[in-house]
């Protein structure tokens, strides 16, 4: 009989599949359903700091300093105070581990937030730093170094496991994923989504591409996955974006992580598709005589190639050269 538990941020998890930040989370009743598909735990929906910024933005400039600062509080404590009673009525309504989420951008503003999150129950807290480094006075590293600083201050004011969800536009996500883990970090996510901007060319306006993800933008997470639990293997790891079913799953753990986070496949066939994707998991590993997750986590990771390793392959010339 397969055991699909596994340990994920020093959580325990019934399975690995794990619900990611979106609308699918962003209340009780949504994410009761989720736990009775099967879901093995369920991320919130993120406090943007950008988008408080802005909403606080908005409501001030009348020329009086006190009632700007009175109003830019009033914002954050309202969005605040919206998260704190969804984690408190999360956990009184469900039994799987419930993970809080802000998404920031700068180093100093969410130490109270965090804290808060902890006090209302939440089992952790996942940061995402989702931002585009665009500036040509730009100091190599700083960006790299904001991350840490972010976990540094939140590590500070909480106990509960803190988890770094990243975005793909790192130079080395290893040497990152290593300093994490090196102040305290309990997992790393690769990767967060971008926002991709189009341009419509019939009616000259911008638009955007497909907001949901596809699975084959999952090879990028296996490969950076595959490579960092063999060189950071003392931090755990989960897959996001491209996990579109079963064997998205099981490819996610082969190359190393212990969780994946799904919303898209969600979106698109429904809550159903979680039992589904355990399903396939539970029947391939009976297939291949795996008990357990971690009978399974890495056995197909960087190491596992050997010297002959696909990961770190850029060039295909190189390699099919040869070949007509």
């Amino acid at each position: 009989m397969t055991q699909l538990t596994t340990t994920f941020a020093g959580l325990k998890l019934k399975n690995p599949v794990i619900v990611s930040s979106s609308g699918l989370t962003n209340s009780v009743e949504k994410i009761k359903k989720l736990e009775a598909a099967g879901a093995g735990a369920v991320v919130l929906k993120s406090v943007f700091e950008e988008q408080i910024s802005i909403q606080a933005g908005q409501m001030s400039g009348y020329g009086a300093p006190d009632a700007d600062d009175y109003l830019n509080a009033y914002v954050r404590s309202n969005a605040l105070n919206e998260h704190i009673e969804l984690i408190k009525e999360a956990k009184k309504a469900c039994g799987i581990p419930v993970i809080a989420s802000i998404n920031c951008y700068s180093t100093s503003e969410w130490t109270d937030f965090a804290k808060h999150m902890e006090e209302a129950g939440a089992d952790a807290l996942e940061v995402n730093i989702l931002s585009l480094q665009s500036d040509k006075d730009y100091t190599y590293g700083s960006f790299e170094q904001m991350h840490i600083d972010v976990l540094k201050n939140i590590k500070k004011a909480v106990s509960i496991p803190v988890i770094m969800k990243l975005g793909s536009n790192l130079t080395n996500p290893v040497a990152l994923i290593n300093q994490l883990y090196a102040n305290g970090a309990a997992a790393v996510v690769l990767f967060n989504r971008f926002y991709q901007p189009d341009i419509n060319i019939d009616t000259m306006t911008f638009t955007s591409t497909n907001v949901m993800s596809e699975s084959n933008e999952l090879a990028e997470k296996i490969r950076w996955t595959a490579i960092a639990s063999v060189e950071v293997p003392q931090i755990d790891y989960a897959i996001s974006g491209g996990v579109h079913c079963g064997k998205g799953v099981i490819k996610s753990i082969l190359a190393g992580a212990s969780a994946v986070e799904v919303c898209s496949a969600i979106y698109k066939y429904g809550e159903k598709e979680i039992a589904e994707m355990t399903k396939e998991l539970s029947a391939w590993m009976e297939s291949k005589g795996y008990e357990s997750i971690e009978s399974m986590k890495g056995i197909m990771n960087a190491k596992a190639a050997g010297s002959i390793n696909p990961f770190e392959r850029t060039q295909f010339m190189k390699y099919y050269s040869n070949h007509e």
